[in-house]
């Protein structure tokens, strides 16, 4: 009796973890979907990234004022020839100049207006930036670094912002650009407007890649 219920038990843990490893939401409710990817990714197949539903993907491009990922210009090709719109990413260091920052973006993303909007993933991060800066410091350097980067880009970025990052910094409050959530499983409400992505699953394992990705939807 008790083996039984212990194999019951498995049996239900291992379909949980697969299913919590495919899921993403519904195409009827979130009719754009895509991926963030980044070098850690590699090798991605955007051939098959497209096969499991993406219509976009937003790849790594920068990290504070002189990491640049450098799988990023062949991969900027490659998903374009499979048919993906794509966009370009840079993780923002709380610690850095914005202008240093913004220069290593500018280096590494060709401006072309075909490029979805840019993105910048910001998130406290006790390793890079053990000393947060305050509130008015980190909005005057991501505005000198906003500025630059859109300028190179022709068009707005969006904020990629962690629930602990909101929480400090208040940012979807204080700055006017489009707001990118990121929540496992449950559409997240940590922002006081409307977001205009989410990245629902840090875990989707695919065909298109040997690990995780992490998958995104666009707000109808």
């Amino acid at each position: 009796m008790l083996a039984g219920l212990l194999l019951a038990a498995l049996v239900g843990a291992g379909l949980l973890w697969r299913e919590s490893h495919v899921w993403r939401p519904d195409t009827r409710a979130f009719p754009v979907q895509g991926a963030w990817t980044d070098v850690h990714d590699a090798p991605v197949d955007w051939r098959l990234l497209r096969g499991d539903g993406a219509d976009f993907v937003y790849m790594t491009a920068s990290e504070g004022p002189r990491r640049r990922d450098e799988a990023f210009t062949d991969g900027l090709e490659q998903a374009r020839t499979a048919g993906l719109q794509v966009g370009a990413v840079h993780v923002y260091d709380l610690c850095a100049p914005g202008d240093e920052q913004a220069a290593n973006f500018v280096t590494m993303v060709p401006r072309e207006t075909v490029l979805l909007p840019p993105a910048v993933a910001l998130s406290l991060d006790s390793r890079s930036c053990p000393e947060p800066p305050t509130e008015a410091a980190l909005q005057s350097e991501l505005t000198t670094f906003l500025n630059q980067v859109e300028k190179h880009a022709g068009k707005p970025a969006i904020l990629m912002l962690t629930q602990d990052m909101e929480n400090r910094y208040h940012l979807a409050a204080v700055i006017d650009r489009n707001v990118w959530v990121r929540r496992n499983y449950w559409q997240p409400s940590y922002v006081q407007r409307p977001f205009v992505m989410w990245t629902a699953n840090d875990h989707f394992h695919g065909q298109a890649a040997p690990g995780p990705l992490r998958w995104v939807v666009v707000q109808p």
